[in-house]
């Protein structure tokens, strides 16, 4: 078999998290390089999978590697929001057990200077799906200083996007990764762990590709869906996805949806969706993180539907 060139954060956790399904499909809404995916059908013989993924390069690779097996891996190419919905109508909803979502940019994505996604390449894309109509370029050097200003602080969650947002309408355009880094080095946070532009460039990434407006209408759709007995394990690598995961997790857990300022229950008090089993999220063991350092912020949360129709 293929090896691939990306390797699975959080692989042990993820194999256990769908260790006890005796049957099924689990749907893996970012296959990538199908490195959760292949370990995933190694593991448990009984498990059909589903892969989707809107990188041409990554479907092509995902193709070989997963043709040992057969007619127990399919592939779909598109946004996760969007092909979630075709697969659970294609599908009976209770053969569904299991949903993975890795929320987060692949290492040869990163690797790749051409995607312009690392600090150092001479392009500035950062498209996950090379596709797409709006690019990095076009965000830099494009948006008002005011657009600029609001993505840097709800994505970046930078302190002085004023600043920075002024630093770089000043100095673009820009057509580099490198040259934006350069630019933007002496005003963006400093930490031991991370490039000093990190949080600039996470921010123009989200942007571009719509991260977390893709992470909510995945989980609007599984919600919406009502699946009756699936294991939801969505790894998410910085605060503001974790922080939209556990929300909604544990939105999915109450029976009273009424309005809080209701005097008495209206609403029938059975409208849990299941539970969560992930109090708080799990993160990579030493071992993992010695050998693959981009597993350091990764957070796996767990959510056990057990809704039925309403």
């Amino acid at each position: 078999m293929e090896k691939s060139p990306h390797i699975p954060v959080l692989y042990r956790e993820v194999i256990d998290a769908f260790a006890d399904i005796e049957n099924g499909i689990v749907v893996d809404c970012t296959m990538g390089y199908a490195g959760h995916s292949s370990m995933l059908l190694e593991a448990n013989d009984s498990l059909s999978l589903i892969g989707i993924d809107q990188d041409s390069t990554a479907i092509a690779f995902s193709t070989t590697r997963l043709a040992p097996f057969g007619n127990r891996a399919s592939i779909k190419q598109g946004r996760f929001s969007s092909v979630i919905k075709d697969i659970i109508l294609e599908n009976d909803k209770s053969q569904i057990k299991g949903i993975l979502a890795d929320i987060g940019v692949s290492s040869l994505q990163l690797d790749q200077s051409e995607r312009g996604f690392s600090f150092e390449s001479d392009v500035l894309d950062m498209r996950m799906d090379k596709e797409a109509v709006l690019s990095a370029t076009e965000v830099v050097n494009s948006y008002s200083k005011h657009e600029l200003e609001r993505i840097l602080r709800e994505y970046g969650e930078l302190r002085n996007a004023a600043k920075v947002a002024s630093v770089i309408v000043e100095k673009r355009p820009f057509s580099s990764a490198s040259s934006l880094a350069d630019a933007v080095r002496p005003y963006a946070p400093r930490g031991k762990k991370i490039h000093p532009a990190t949080l600039v460039m996470q921010a123009i990434r989200i942007e571009v590709n719509d991260e977390l407006g893709e992470l909510t209408r995945l989980l609007d759709a599984i919600e919406k869906a009502c699946l009756p007995d699936a294991v939801i394990a969505i790894i998410s690598f910085h605060s503001l996805e974790d922080r939209i995961v556990k929300q909604r997790f544990a939105a999915w857990t109450k029976n009273c949806i009424c309005p809080p300022q209701a005097p008495r229950c209206t609403c029938g008090n059975d409208h849990s969706l299941g539970k969560v089993i992930t109090k708080k999220p799990i993160s990579a063991q030493t071992d993992e993180l010695k050998s693959n350092p981009r597993s350091r912020s990764a957070k796996l949360r767990l959510f056990k539907m057990s809704c039925h129709e309403r």
